[in-house]
């Protein structure tokens, strides 16, 4: 059982945040708050401590892999539930709403929305935004996860994605937290052949673009597509 002390201070937490949100809480109080939904009977203090200190940031919190929590000890599968539940309820809900608000007819309109969602990630992700006839994302796939190797990107695993979204087209990305955004030989060989698979499925890949927290290179815009 939680002592009366810890669970006051469970209390308390879930009190200031249905009076005033998130403002004041320290980024271990808020993994702290997700660490208790799946751990009724456990203080979560110490461990939500250590998660932060080891991943640096919620996000990358939220994004690291079942695994790499456990990692910590004290955490579990039954109390990384509150993780893993806010960052799938997250996407639905981004999902959901960004076609409402985003329309992607331009590059920088999609450089902008990828640097604002990746800016923490210190890992490759290759991503496929699958878009409607107007150019609103419909859902953006992480494909692959970690170091982006151009030359495994199956044109199955990436039309799927659209196919099962009913997109009109795709836009291609993948970041480079290195900071170096030029393309490799890999990266545009593999790009072309992308492009004519979209050709004989009807699904135009419109772009692919390589970005970083402060820049990017579009292969549209560099007569590479």
């Amino acid at each position: 059982m939680l002592d009366k002390s810890k669970l006051g201070h469970r209390q308390r937490l879930r009190k200031r945040f249905l009076q005033s949100g998130l403002d004041g809480f320290l980024d271990y109080e808020i993994v702290e708050l997700l660490l208790t939904l799946g751990t009724p009977i456990k203080d979560c203090k110490q461990q939500a401590k250590e998660l932060i200190k080891r991943f640096k940031t919620i996000n990358n919190v939220l994004n690291a892999s079942a695994e790499d929590l456990q990692k910590i000890k004290g955490v579990g599968p039954n109390n990384i539930f509150g993780i893993k539940l806010f960052k799938a309820l997250f996407s639905r809900y981004l999902e959901e709403k960004i076609p409402e608000k985003i329309n992607f007819k331009n590059v920088e309109s999609v450089v902008k929305y990828l640097q604002e969602k990746y800016r923490e990630q210190t890992r490759e992700f290759f991503l496929v935004l699958s878009l409607n006839f107007r150019s609103q994302l419909i859902k953006i796939s992480e494909i692959s996860i970690g170091t982006v190797n151009m030359s495994l990107a199956h044109p199955r695993e990436i039309f799927k994605e659209a196919i099962q979204s009913s997109a009109s087209a795709i836009i291609l990305a993948h970041n480079h937290p290195s900071g170096d955004c030029n393309p490799s030989e890999e990266d545009i060989n593999t790009t072309k052949k992308l492009v004519e698979s979209g050709r004989i499925l009807g699904i135009e890949v419109l772009d692919h673009i390589i970005f970083t927290s402060l820049n990017y290179f579009s292969f549209k815009k560099s007569n590479l597509i």
